[in-house]
């Protein structure tokens, strides 16, 4: 039994959720709209302002595309409703972040500055020169673009340097003493 895959998924007033016989399900919100197609063995329904989500077979796949069909579908209702935002830290000297137009310039200590082309569904803020907020309704795609942004210059551990998630703690290591 899928514990994840059988809970209904509750469907906010100003949201609606169209799902098509091929398995197509279209979610449309105050914030944007979203679509995704079920696994062919998933089946979906909607009723009484819940989207419930049927298995045909009780193979392993099928029970783990059961779970994972039915956390899709609540993130694009989560989505499009209330949406989804990441928060980046910049730490270094010299180390900082501006937004210009539908790139994000990042100064972080290499000879050039590093051009980030923004997505589209995507919307950057840049506050204090060092502090970068991701918002957006997908929840792949905001997760996605602060790992790429991340991953240009990650914490380093002798002296936290670097571009770091906001609350992620780096463990410093100590540096070579000389005897």
């Amino acid at each position: 039994m899928s514990r994840i895959g059988n809970k209904a998924v509750e469907i906010p007033d100003k949201v609606k959720v169209n799902i098509g016989d091929d398995g197509a399900v279209a979610v449309e919100g105050p914030k944007g709209k979203l679509s995704w197609n079920l696994p062919r063995e998933i089946k979906a329904s909607v009723k009484d302002n819940r989207v419930s989500l049927v298995r045909d077979a009780e193979t392993r796949s099928v029970k783990a595309l059961h779970g994972l069909s039915r956390s899709l579908v609540h993130n694009m209702v989560l989505g499009v409703s209330e949406g989804f935002s990441k928060n980046l830290e910049i730490e270094g000297v010299g180390f900082k972040a501006a937004v210009q137009g539908s790139t994000l310039n990042l100064a972080l200590g290499k000879s050039h500055p590093i051009l980030f082309p923004i997505p589209k569904e995507i919307k950057i803020t840049v506050t204090d020169n060092t502090k970068i907020a991701i918002a957006g309704i997908d929840k792949k795609l905001v997760g996605q673009v602060a790992a790429d942004i991340r991953r240009y210059y990650p914490p380093e551990p002798y002296k936290g340097k670097g571009v770091r998630y906001a609350g992620e703690i780096v463990r410093r290591k100590e540096g070579k003493t000389v005897q």
